[in-house]
């Protein structure tokens, strides 16, 4: 295991506007990957992280939002329903907030760590995480899907600046 650096979104590095590629093998390397990714997001108290984000243009992404790890590679959003409003940030963006609109609930098809094929329902919280991270994957950022005039800068001491 190995903390990865996050990638930093800036004109200057475009790596996060990039589609990643689909991973045509699961094995040690893309476990090592995953695991790495894990590791980064806990320590840096985020609840999802995509594989370009450490710079590595697979379609790979992790996520807890407090209920367990999810691991998945090659995630697609196959069904979305309903409306929801929320505020985003991001490990790539720090300390920029926004209000983004996604799907209420969504059902993902992917590949779990050890090659089986999972499906994955989320609602609330876990719907905007996969669709926050798999919009990643195909370079899309939250700031491109953020209500105009909501996006606001944060200090690290969580007021506004």
């Amino acid at each position: 295991m190995a903390l990865r650096n996050i990638m930093i979104h800036s004109a200057d590095d475009d790596i996060l506007l990039k589609k990643c590629r689909r991973v045509t093998k699961i094995n040690h390397a893309v476990r090592s990957v995953l695991t790495d990714m894990s590791e980064t997001m806990y320590l840096r108290d985020g609840i999802g992280l995509a594989a370009n984000q450490v710079g590595v243009t697979k379609r790979l992404v992790v996520i807890d939002i407090g209920d367990g790890l999810i691991q998945l590679i090659n995630p697609v959003i196959v069904n979305s329903r309903g409306e929801q409003v929320g505020q985003e940030g991001c490990l790539s963006i720090p300390n920029i907030w926004g209000m983004v609109k996604r799907p209420e609930e969504v059902t993902v098809k992917a590949y779990n760590e050890k090659g089986k094929k999972v499906e994955i329902k989320g609602e609330g919280l876990l719907a905007r995480a996969l669709c926050h991270e798999i919009d990643h994957l195909d370079g899309v950022l939250f700031i491109h899907k953020a209500e105009p005039g909501t996006m606001k800068r944060i200090s690290k001491k969580g007021s506004d600046s």
